[in-house]
């Protein structure tokens, strides 16, 4: 199971959000390369980083601080995951060109479903649907409007497109340091045959570990941002962690 640190994007800078909420960003790092080195350093092999402001925009908006976090992941071998505004297959093979490892596609796969379809057929193992739900429905346009479409239903819908891995998060536990909604993510890991990675609540090593026995229901990896950023959640630790239980 692997563990990806955070880089959630505003304004060029390194934040994390309430329950989604725009307005209540904490700035935790003003240089995001930065950040991305101490994540580096502390042994990821991961990286999940988010455009906030092209998520509620529709396209790109930190694109250059994006740009200087790939100078930093290639450099060291470190794959990313980018999220947040990629909407059309240009934005999807821009950012593939650029060095991303691998493109979320959140909004756009319940809006447009067909780019998540015609981009895994384009881009084998390189596209990853982003569920982010309340109570359940999903919520769409950074997270500033909530559909009538269940996350279960909406990622069965792309069973045999080719995804390469579901993260799913759930908004209410986001940043709120209140524990992972497991029973959920579990759920929807059962439900289909993606692999999906939980994001949302993680604040402890015991929150990386309650996953673990559920590997084998397709649960790939966790998420976690502000609770590496406060300290509460050692990085490398938990990924020595990972690493020894994968070994057993």
């Amino acid at each position: 199971m692997i563990l990806f640190p955070a880089i959630d994007l505003k304004d060029g800078a390194c934040v994390r959000l309430l329950r989604g909420d725009m307005d209540a960003a904490t700035v935790f790092n003003d240089d995001p390369a930065a950040q991305a080195r101490a994540f580096v350093e502390a042994g990821a092999r991961w990286l999940h980083i988010v455009d906030l402001n092209g998520a509620f925009d529709g396209q790109s908006v930190n694109g250059d601080t994006v740009r200087r976090i790939l100078d930093v992941t290639r450099a060291a071998g470190l794959s990313t995951q980018l999220g947040g505004g990629i909407r059309t297959p240009d934005h999807v093979s821009g950012w593939l060109d650029d060095g991303v490892d691998r493109v979320i596609l959140g909004t756009a796969a319940v809006k447009d479903p067909g780019l998540v379809i015609e981009s895994c057929r384009s881009h084998p193992g390189r596209i990853a649907v982003g569920i982010d739900a309340r109570a359940g429905m999903v919520a769409v346009e950074g997270w500033a409007e909530t559909s009538d479409l269940a996350a279960t239903e909406l990622a069965r819908r792309f069973e045999d497109a080719g995804v390469a891995a579901i993260i799913y998060t759930d908004i209410d536990r986001d940043g709120a340091m209140q524990g992972p909604n497991v029973e959920a993510t579990v759920a929807l890991a059962r439900a289909v045959s993606i692999p999906v990675i939980a994001s949302g609540g993680v604040s402890s090593l015991e929150d990386v570990e309650a996953f673990l026995p559920h590997e084998g229901s397709g649960i790939a990896g966790v998420i976690s941002g502000r609770a590496i950023y406060d300290g509460r959640l050692d990085l490398s630790e938990a990924i020595r962690r990972l690493d020894e239980a994968g070994a057993c």
